[in-house]
């Protein structure tokens, strides 16, 4: 089964059909930059370009980088704050011809993801999905179960929000070594391990390409920390799981 997912992030919007019995991109990806600012009617215009690349006609499902509840988006960190209140799913269904779309957060999508077919497949207990990107992106399991929309970027570390020290961009913008990078991240998973006492960290987002520069250097976390197998077409596939869901749901 194909349905189509499309992931969108603060620097970038990139989609696919996905096979579903395979967890995987049936097709490689379209990406597009993500327009400067990312308002509403502009990142719309972006999900359309995307979608149209592949002639696509049928439901589609797609992630957005905050909280999102019934298909209203309700925060927009990396993002314009005109998206605030936006009813993300009937903008964007009118913007593809009212064909149904689902849209979920984005870390949550991930999660869904990798739950299903990557690295926390079969796991049981609390397991926590981190994207490390523009923000830090969570999405937090209980035996399988997701519970939606718990932002854990946004948590406070050092007195500033966690994503601004420990997030990909924190390290670009302050041309941090891998080390001192891993360093933050580990204090960051710590904190978080402390709140959650999960069984298992799952490090996704663009990053989880390169594991073997961070993952061997962070320190003082107990729990297991691997990398997303999905790496980041994880977003992709986990919103075609959502609007497949969506679908068999009438």
């Amino acid at each position: 089964m194909k349905i189509f997912g499309v992931d969108i992030g603060g620097s970038g919007i990139k989609g696919a059909p996905v096979d579903l019995n395979r967890g995987d991109l049936a097709q490689e990806r379209h990406k597009v930059l993500t327009p400067q600012p990312a308002t509403p009617d502009g990142v719309a215009g972006c999900v359309v370009e995307v979608v149209r690349h592949f002639e696509w006609d049928g439901p589609v499902g797609v992630t957005f980088p905050g909280v999102v509840t019934g298909g209203v988006t309700r925060s927009a960190a990396n993002m314009d704050k005109a998206w605030v209140g936006v009813d993300t799913a009937t903008l964007l269904s009118a913007s593809l011809g009212g064909r149904p779309v689902t849209v979920l957060n984005d870390a949550d999508a991930a999660g869904v993801a990798e739950m299903a077919y990557g690295a926390g497949r079969g796991v049981g207990g609390t397991v926590i999905l981190l994207t490390l990107g523009t923000g830090i992106g969570s999405a937090l399991f209980t035996d399988g179960r997701l519970v939606p929309n718990t932002e854990l970027g946004h948590l406070e570390l050092k007195g500033h929000d966690a994503e601004t020290r420990a997030s990909v961009k924190a390290k670009e913008d302050g041309d941090l070594t891998w080390e001192r990078w891993a360093h933050r991240v580990g204090k960051y998973l710590a904190h978080v391990e402390m709140l959650f006492s999960p069984d298992l960290f799952i490090i996704g987002g663009g990053v989880s390409r390169k594991p073997e520069k961070f993952l061997p250097l962070i320190e003082g976390v107990r729990a297991r920390i691997v990398p997303a197998e999905l790496q980041n077409n994880a977003g992709i596939v986990g919103a075609a799981m959502a609007a497949r869901s969506a679908s068999e749901a009438g």
